[in-house]
């Protein structure tokens, strides 16, 4: 066995748990979390080989942050629009599948430490393993319980909770294949846009497209106006006229819908005619128009120009007034060909800018979120718990990502950015533990005591997963398909968010994973630990 320095061993955990993450065994992969299983299989093979402990806590501050400044809009967004049903069916199942775990611990004799680790591995959540790591290190305790707790359940974690979904499937689901993506669905999620022409009639004259928009929820975006031989950007306050001609960008059902408050479709193409008005994909790098309303940006007034699709990561997204930018978007400009320059100019559209992280907003952040995490929080009965590197960045993270911006700071991360720092931190973490705990892992499933965690885990998964299903789909009357994301981000479980996906054949899924899984997170990294306590 060639000799392992830590910076080698490192690397070597990272590129074997990728490639093993990214083998799919009926659809389904372990993903980056392979990386664990691998530090666990180098340290029992080389029990002498470790990293720094710096480096795990420096991965877990990064993916952390990461986390929260990213989810920040999506998890204040939830409580305004879903937040006491999402969060009461969260908060519940959560402390079903934690006082399962108590039982199940005290039942197989297993420490605090341990039951923890399986409560993690079960949910399926590394940043509730990390902050239990991170407290019992802080308390001088065995870090290694929890993550070998962890690392044998996660697999009957993932799988417990796609033979959930399969089970529900039958007994629960009697509409599973003509389920839609509604339109609160299409105006939260990425949908396939499409652009069309309608020649306005006697039904939609004499009204603007604002007021077409409020009173029928009509989720288009509108582009071009031709009144006679005149065309120019659409202006949503400007009353129509019967034969004007209107191009739309929407999903291909809100178009129809369209099409009939309007008038009728048309044969002719205006976005093809681009002598007059232009249109582009830009990129935005400004930090000026970033986090700001897109009303505020005044394109219209300004420079006569509108956007009519927002593209961010792979997602398509259609705008508003009320939406913002953020750093890394890619927007379609409709515009007069002579104001384009004067239009890339204001977005940006420089890669170069945003492969510059702004390290002054980042670290000061981070060292506002580590702060945090060293401050005592009081719980009843005399304990107390602090969030630590995990739960300190977080809380921060999610604040900073909804305020967007303080003057002239940009507490937003470039979408690229994002991924990026989430991945390596992840790593780092995932091969630090990992490294550390192969040797317990190893002893632990030859002395026996790995089936009784396996079978302890998998029980956990199967009926915390079904009691979601059925009650969501059952007494809160979600659509089923949505139900499937719901408990896919109750577990924060992209791979069964996946295999939900492929069985619902819409994107339903991906609207109920977004609503829950922020506070699913941020409950489970308070949960571990307050099951350390008991």
């Amino acid at each position: 066995m060639p000799h392992f320095t830590p910076l080698i061993a490192l690397f070597f955990v990272a590129s074997v748990g990728f490639l093993v993450g990214r083998v799919e065994v009926r659809g389904v992969a372990l993903g980056v979390a392979a990386v664990l299983f691998a530090g666990l299989a180098v340290s029992a093979v080389v029990p002498d080989v470790s990293l720094p402990e710096i480096v795990p806590q420096l991965g877990l501050a990064l993916f952390i942050y990461a986390i929260g400044v990213a989810s920040g809009p999506g998890f204040f967004a939830m409580f305004r629009a879903r937040g006491v049903r999402d969060v009461g069916l969260t908060l519940g199942v959560l402390t079903l599948g934690a006082a399962m775990t108590t039982g199940l611990g005290r039942l197989l004799g297993l420490s605090s430490a341990t039951t923890t680790g399986l409560f993690c591995g079960a949910l399926t959540n590394t940043p509730a393993l990390a902050a239990a790591v991170q407290s019992l290190e802080r308390a001088g305790g065995a870090s290694t319980e929890p993550v070998v707790a962890y690392s044998v359940a996660y697999p009957l974690g993932v799988l417990g909770l796609l033979a959930a979904m399969l089970v529900a499937e039958r007994l629960f689901r009697d509409d599973s294949r003509s389920e839609r993506t509604s339109s609160v669905g299409a105006s939260l999620i990425g949908q396939h846009l499409e652009t069309t022409t309608v020649r306005v009639g006697a039904a939609g004259a004499g009204r603007s497209p604002g007021q077409l928009r409020e009173e029928h929820t009509l989720r288009v975006a509108f582009g071009r106006l031709r009144r006679g031989e005149v065309l120019r950007v659409c202006d949503e306050r400007e009353v129509l006229r019967e034969g004007d001609l209107l191009s739309l960008v929407g999903t291909a059902s809100e178009l129809r819908r369209a099409e009939g408050l309007l008038g009728a479709g048309s044969s002719e193409h205006l976005e093809l005619d681009r002598e007059v008005l232009d249109f582009r994909r830009i990129f935005v790098s400004r930090k000026d128009v970033v986090e700001r309303p897109l009303r505020e940006l005044h394109l219209l007034e300004r420079f006569g120009a509108t956007v009519t699709r927002v593209r961010r990561g792979d997602v398509e997204l259609l705008p508003d007034d009320d939406t913002e930018l953020e750093l890394g978007d890619r927007v379609r400009v409709i515009a007069p060909r002579a104001r384009m320059a004067e239009l890339t100019r204001l977005f940006g559209d420089s890669y170069t800018a945003l492969g510059e992280l702004d390290v002054l907003t980042f670290g000061l952040g981070i060292v506002l979120g580590l702060a945090l995490g060293e401050v005592p929080i009081p719980l009843p009965l005399g304990l107390s718990f602090r969030l630590g590197v995990a739960g300190g960045p977080l809380v921060v993270g999610l604040i900073l990502g909804r305020i967007g911006r303080t003057g002239p700071l940009v507490w937003s991360l470039p979408y690229a950015a994002s991924v990026t720092l989430r991945q390596l931190g992840l790593v780092l973490f995932l091969a630090g533990v990992g490294l550390r705990s192969g040797h317990a892992f190893v002893e632990t499933l030859s002395g026996g005591g790995g089936l009784g965690l396996l079978l302890a885990g998998g029980g956990v998964t199967f009926v915390s997963a079904l009691v979601v299903l059925g009650v969501a789909h059952r007494v809160l009357r979600m659509p089923f398909a949505v139900v499937l994301g719901v408990v896919s981000g109750i577990h924060t479980q992209p791979a069964a968010l996946a295999f939900a996906t492929d069985r619902s054949r819409n994107d339903l899924p991906r609207l109920g994973y977004a609503s829950v899984f922020p506070i699913a997170t941020v409950a489970k990294i308070v949960i571990a630990q307050l099951l350390l306590s008991i």
